[in-house]
């Protein structure tokens, strides 16, 4: 009784893993997009209040479409961006002064996508989260209000060049895309969390924590180099 009772238990949780199985595809796009990012760096210990940063956020991507599981469409997505990222000050003396830093990364970002509507004719909801890398490229100071007087406020970041040149985080976000016989159109708005230090953040360094953050706003477009072969897919 005890080898039956394996045997149908074994067997049952074969058939059930079986049936969960989605419906396999093998779908493989690449495209492009452009789109702008709100920056800002999280500064603590000590804090320097901010703005939103603007700059350009553009790139190239690849996805590959695995599975449809039930209504959900499961797909990874790797990415090469060129990003530009940085801090602009809030200046609330008397001075005039203005002041912001643009910081200019490569990026590359691996993401889970989870998406729902059609495939191939229509609109399409999407989610999309992962890891992302970042590589320093270069940076500019932009001094503002003559003269430039910054005695009564945090300075030490004045002239300070990055004592850390890579950046890794988490990006996430959603979108909808439109799919039609010419390839798939998006429109999306994502957020990235730095998880890294740009500054030193050890006992001799200035600032406890010094991390990027980013929501960017971008349009994208995509092309079919393999479609499955499905005549059920909508």
């Amino acid at each position: 009784m005890k080898r039956l009772a394996t045997l149908l238990l074994a067997g049952g949780l074969a058939t059930a893993s079986y049936a969960q199985v989605g419906d396999a595809r093998n779908d493989i796009a690449i495209g492009g997009f452009a789109g702008v990012n709100m920056s800002s760096v999280s500064f603590k210990n000590p804090t320097i209040k901010q703005g939103s940063l603007l700059g350009p956020n553009i790139g190239g991507m690849i996805r590959f479409t695995c599975e449809k599981y039930f209504t959900c469409v499961c797909a990874i997505q790797a990415e090469l961006n060129f990003s530009q990222l940085g801090w602009k000050e809030e200046i609330e003396d008397e001075s005039g002064n203005t002041y912001n830093r643009t910081m200019q990364y490569v990026q590359v970002p691996l993401l889970a996508r989870l998406a729902w509507g059609r495939e191939r004719k229509g609109f399409q909801g999407y989610i999309i989260m992962g890891p992302q890398m970042g590589f320093f490229v270069s940076e500019k100071e932009h001094y503002g209000g003559d003269p430039w007087n910054p005695e009564n406020r945090r300075n030490q970041q004045y002239g300070k060049a990055p004592d850390r040149k890579f950046d890794y985080g988490i990006s996430a976000g959603a979108g909808l895309e439109f799919s039609n016989a010419i390839g798939h159109f998006q429109l999306e708005a994502r957020y990235y969390y730095g998880l890294a230090d740009f500054y030193d953040n050890s006992k001799k360094g200035v600032f406890g924590r010094s991390g990027h953050n980013a929501i960017t706003f971008r349009l994208g477009y995509l092309f079919d180099l393999i479609k499955t072969k499905n005549p059920t897919i909508k």
